[in-house]
């Protein structure tokens, strides 16, 4: 494994799950609350977010380094994806333990997410190469990510005009979801036709 400079992004995404579970998994009343555009937010919600975002962003700088400087592994594919689904199925349990997005999007949204790791697995093993994200795919993680960040801020950014983007993004990033899962499976039909 090449511990290049997207690769350790990718790593660092992997380490600050645990942070952001911290943050989110106990009161710490001890922060207390804070007001963020006249809504009283608290404060672990604030910084779970804050670590959230940081992490968001460098799923989008790895990507973009791999591919301008020729640092593209079959590792980074796959290691990209896997820190995606576990920031991004961390964050969606806890907003339905906080009834903050409905158990059975979020249901969907975790089975397709281990349906295309299962894919992903046989084509590796029937010789083919890792399948990098398309477009599809690349549109549900950022919209996942966009609906994460503006549930767990209770869409403190457009309660003032009284639109729910959070939940908005969350039924975008469910379309993407679904048709991203299906192109996956249509792309390796070769494949799971020569093994079925």
């Amino acid at each position: 494994m090449v511990w290049n400079l997207p690769n350790k992004l990718t790593m660092l995404r992997i380490i600050l799950i645990p942070v952001f579970i911290i943050l989110l998994a106990f009161g710490w009343s001890d922060l207390g609350e804070i007001y963020v555009l006249n809504n009283l937010i608290p404060m672990n919600h604030v910084l779970a977010t804050i670590v959230f975002i940081v992490a968001s962003l460098t799923d989008l700088a790895d990507g973009k380094i791999a591919r301008k400087n020729h640092l593209v592994t079959n590792f980074g594919k796959f290691a990209d994806t896997l820190a995606d689904k576990m920031l991004v199925m961390t964050a969606f349990i806890f907003l339905v333990s906080f009834k903050m997005a409905p158990a059975w999007v979020v249901a969907i949204i975790v089975c397709r997410e281990l349906a295309v790791t299962g894919l992903r697995t046989i084509v590796l093993e029937q010789g083919g190469k890792v399948m990098a994200a398309q477009m599809p795919g690349k549109i549900k993680t950022t919209t996942q990510m966009v609906a994460i960040i503006f549930l767990l801020m209770n869409n403190i950014f457009f309660s003032a005009i009284n639109v729910p983007i959070g939940q908005i993004f969350l039924y975008i990033c469910l379309i993407f979801t679904i048709y991203s899962g299906a192109d996956y499976f249509y792309q390796a039909r070769d494949i799971l036709r020569n093994n079925t």
